[in-house]
C-alpha cells in the first residue's frame, strides 16, 4: 500500500516525458519517435497494472 503513489507519480512523469519526446522527434525522425512511443506504451501498461493492484 505504501509507496504505490510515489511510484505511480514517477511513472506518470516518465510517461508524459516520453510522449513529449516522441512528439518532438516526430518532426525529424519518425522511427525514433515510434521507439519513444513504444517505451511510453510499456510504462502505460505498468501504470494500469499498479492502479489495478491498489
Amino acid at each position: 500500500m505504501f509507496g504505490f503513489g510515489n511510484k505511480t507519480k514517477k511513472l506518470e512523469k516518465k510517461y508524459q516525458q516520453l510522449l513529449e519526446e516522441a512528439y518532438q522527434l516526430s518532426k525529424s525522425s519518425r522511427s525514433k519517435s515510434d521507439e519513444k512511443t513504444a517505451e511510453a506504451e510499456k510504462i502505460r501498461v505498468q501504470l494500469e497494472a499498479l492502479k489495478e493492484t491498489q
